[in-house]
């Protein structure tokens, strides 16, 4: 009785600490899909509304936002959406690919043949789900195996939880909008497994960072096409 009743704190804890993150990704997206600006101010209602929640948690998701520099807190006014600019784009897309790169080489030396067999079932899987029109869903979540796998073999359990912050600050459904990913996804995967099986670290550790980067790319094209940065650029001229 006394484990369960020392329990429920934890639990609870633990459940609200999971819907602020809810907001925060929520909001991110919104960020970086353009659908809400710079200098906008963000009202708690709507996003409460959207996400399930109180407006307890959305205060929390956006001081983890505020923490990101994605948002910032003006006094008196409320949460207002940071600049972010094609660099921020591109210096997540870096970072991610640096870390995402070491891993990959240090994968490279560790890989089992399971691991590697694995990773070759994935890519037949993604070519099927290609094949059978699968959306774009499924496409991001084997791809997310496939680089869960690298990652995880890599043994490097620290640099990982890094990695794993950052990959948190861009929003998981843009891999599967972004113009081209599928065909990307399609070229570097097998290649970069053909690098593993040969236990190639920088060959495959190069692949994985041009990869990722190419998101960065396909990214910034999307949002400037939805005028994002329209409006900042038309004032500047």
């Amino acid at each position: 009785m006394e484990s369960t009743t020392q329990g429920l704190p934890r639990a609870a804890n633990s459940r609200r600490q999971q819907l602020s993150e809810d907001v925060a990704s929520y909001v991110r997206e919104l960020i970086i899909s353009g659908r809400v600006r710079s200098g906008e101010f963000l009202r708690t209602e709507p996003i409460a509304e959207a996400v399930g929640v109180s407006n307890t948690p959305v205060r929390e998701g956006l001081l983890l936002l505020s923490g990101e520099g994605f948002v910032e807190l003006v006094p008196r006014r409320g949460f207002m959406v940071s600049a972010f600019s094609r660099q921020d784009v591109r210096d997540l897309f870096w970072a991610q690919s640096t870390l995402a790169g070491e891993l990959t080489a240090r994968a490279a030396k560790t890989l089992s043949p399971h691991q590697l067999a694995h990773l070759a079932d994935i890519i037949a899987e993604q070519e099927r789900a290609v094949a059978d029109g699968a959306g774009s869903e499924r496409a991001v979540a084997l791809g997310h195996e496939f680089h869960r796998t690298i990652n995880l073999a890599s043994d490097s359990r620290r640099l990982a939880m890094l990695l794993g912050a950052i990959v948190k600050q861009l929003p998981n459904r843009f891999y599967g909008e972004i113009e081209g990913r599928v065909d990307e996804t399609r070229h570097f995967h097998p290649a970069i497994l053909e690098a593993l099986q040969k236990r190639r670290a920088k060959a495959a550790s190069s692949l994985m960072h041009d990869h990722i980067m190419s998101g960065a790319d396909g990214l910034i094209a999307m949002l400037e096409k939805q005028g994002m940065w329209a409006a900042e650029e038309k004032s500047s001229a």
